[in-house]
């Protein structure tokens, strides 16, 4: 009865070392099929950069035209703050990957060493005792059956001894392939790394040469009051479509006159660029930085970086995420009772018309689209039809 049930244990480990090994090869084709997305996603990152200098070619054509100018290249703008939005979103995915493949080859090598240290028990084992120990059990039998019994056994233990042999064997392929793979994973993170920087530098190039035309275009203007009246045809054009957009809304308000309706609740605002608090142009009248006069100012820039998170002021419904070519890339969203907040010269937008927002919930990044000079949000609020200041619902 001993001899059955020991046939019957080795039975059961047959079944789970068949089991594991089962496993065993599913994760080794995991790891070479890892291994192979690494090098293709490497590949990827390097068809996807942006090619400056055949964006700067196509940007000639438009020169001409100062509008038609900016929009084509706030355009390649924003399709390079997406590649490297997608960049970093693959950078954060890789070294969660990378997490991960750590604890499954330290795992690994915990089963590797657990399978040796057994192994090393029974040829310890098979060395004290000698090859006579299974001649004696033979002998031993107190009958034929008994024999074939014991015979039996001997026969599976010889296969569970190969069978562990074989166990060790794959979790050792298993290591060597994890650690190829960690490797992998771990050059495609920084090929990802180098990637967002070279698109950064090539956003940069791409400012810097937005910058020297429309000073070029200022410096053309010889005559100072036609230089005015461009700005305030740029001002008058964005309050045109600002005050659209509000009677937009307003009339939609009064089709749902008999529906509950958004109020504000008095609430300060949240700072809509978290990271960074220096003002580089403050709310109200101001000497222009390039007409030289006296002009109102009818927001705040906060100075950021390209990228930087813009949040929502307050919570609201997003009425406008669209581009003009004198505000850029632009949200407004809609607070209740007349209230509005306006983000410009976004290099990303990240809401849609129509979308319910939170107050600090990020909304868009910064950048230099539109009729700008350098990275900054424009933060403007307006109150019954009028620009009023940021800073008397601001923390």
């Amino acid at each position: 009865m001993v001899m059955v049930t020991l046939c019957i244990t080795m039975f059961s480990d047959n079944l789970a070392i068949k089991s594991y090994a089962e496993v065993t090869q599913e994760s080794i084709k995991e790891k070479e099929d890892q291994i192979n997305e690494a090098k293709k996603e490497r590949d990827q990152m390097k068809s996807s950069l942006t090619d400056i200098e055949t964006v700067k070619k196509e940007l000639e054509k438009d020169k001409n035209n100062l509008n038609e100018y900016i929009t084509q290249l706030d355009a390649s703008l924003s399709d390079m703050q997406a590649n490297i939005d997608a960049l970093e979103q693959q950078i954060a995915d890789k070294e969660a990957e990378i997490e991960e493949t750590k604890k499954e080859l330290e795992a690994a090598k915990e089963q590797q060493q657990k399978q040796y240290e057994s192994m090393k028990e029974r040829i310890r084992f098979m060395y004290e005792r000698g090859d006579t120990y299974l001649l004696e059990l033979l002998i031993e039998s107190d009958s034929y059956a008994d024999m074939l019994n014991k015979a039996e056994y001997i026969s599976e233990l010889s296969a569970y001894d190969n069978q562990k042999l074989q166990e060790y064997i794959l979790t050792t392929q298993l290591i060597a392939l994890t650690q190829s793979a960690l490797e992998e994973e771990q050059a495609t993170l920084e090929e990802a790394k180098a990637d967002v920087e070279a698109e950064q530098a090539s956003m940069e190039a791409l400012l810097a040469e937005k910058q020297t035309q429309l000073s070029a275009v200022n410096a053309d203007i010889s005559d100072k009051e036609a230089a005015i009246k461009e700005y305030e045809a740029q001002i008058a054009e964005e309050n045109e479509t600002i005050a659209a957009l509000e009677k937009a809304v307003e009339a939609d308000k009064a089709k749902l006159a008999n529906q509950s309706k958004r109020t504000y609740d008095g609430g300060m605002f949240t700072w809509p660029c978290p990271a960074y608090t220096r003002i580089s142009d403050d709310f109200g009248m101001r000497m222009h930085p390039t007409l030289g006069v006296q002009k109102m100012h009818n927001g705040i820039d906060l100075a950021a970086p390209t990228g930087s998170s813009i949040l929502a002021a307050y919570s609201g419904t997003v009425v406008a995420a669209a581009y003009s070519s004198s505000m850029g890339n632009y949200i407004m969203i809609d607070h209740g009772d007349g209230l509005y907040t306006i983000y410009m010269h976004a290099s990303a937008l990240y809401v849609s018309t129509g979308q319910e927002v939170s107050a600090g919930q990020n909304i868009a990044a910064v950048g230099s689209t539109g009729r700008s000079t350098g990275p900054h949000l424009h933060f403007g609020v307006r109150l019954n039809g009028s620009y009023v200041s940021p800073w008397n619902y601001l923390k």
